[in-house]
């Protein structure tokens, strides 16, 4: 969950404490977006539906795209994983105009973190961006469909270019390689302003 720069990566759920920084006023409405669920064939139907409704209450302009194999370019053998910036990858190729593509998985998934050349994470996204990945491979087994949830709102946030927050239970907290979705109850003040601005109903 780390968002870095336009165009480099924001690892999901390794927070580091950025800050939730005002936005600047908006001088002109950004249009809004599409959100696209896209289920890659392992994950569950449940799992699907569940994230599908959860994100509809904060942004009524979801679509569910039919479920497609997990690219076998992304695949990474030494660890048995697939790389998360390869998934985005592919996602931010495949995005239509005016659409945010989120995809869910079941598989273990990583990316490179400063030395560490595979390091396991539980989503990735652009931040600002078009696309972005979760994962329930190192979520609970009791919770799965809430932190599953937690963590696609949370890179989501990302692609509409918000870092991470200070705040404890703000979906944008930055885990810093733990896995605090219980504690996230919401978006706060600021990263709901941002939120609202873009068209989200919060």
């Amino acid at each position: 969950m780390r968002c870095l720069l336009p165009l480099l990566y924001g690892m999901c759920f390794v927070f580091c404490f950025s800050g939730c920084k005002d936005p600047e006023p908006m001088t002109n409405p950004t249009p809004a977006i599409t959100i696209d669920i896209q289920p890659f064939s392992d994950a569950s139907k449940e799992q699907v539906t569940y994230v599908l409704q959860e994100i509809k209450k904060l942004y009524p302009k979801v679509k569910l795209l039919k479920a497609i194999p997990i690219p076998p370019q992304a695949y990474y053998k030494a660890r048995n994983r697939y790389r998360a910036d390869s998934l985005v990858n592919y996602l931010n190729r495949r995005h239509l105009p005016g659409h945010v593509t989120i995809a869910l998985t079941t598989k273990d998934i990583s990316w490179t973190k400063g030395t560490i050349k595979d390091y396991g994470i539980m989503g990735l996204g652009l931040c600002p961006g078009h696309a972005c990945v979760a994962s329930t491979y190192r979520l609970s087994k009791t919770n799965t469909l809430d932190q599953l949830y937690k963590i696609a709102i949370h890179e989501l946030g990302h692609t509409q270019g918000l870092r991470h927050c200070p705040g404890k239970h703000c979906y944008m907290r930055d885990a810093e390689g733990k896995n605090h979705t219980d504690g996230l109850h919401g978006f706060c003040s600021l990263c709901k302003k941002h939120l609202t601005e873009k068209g989200w109903a919060l």
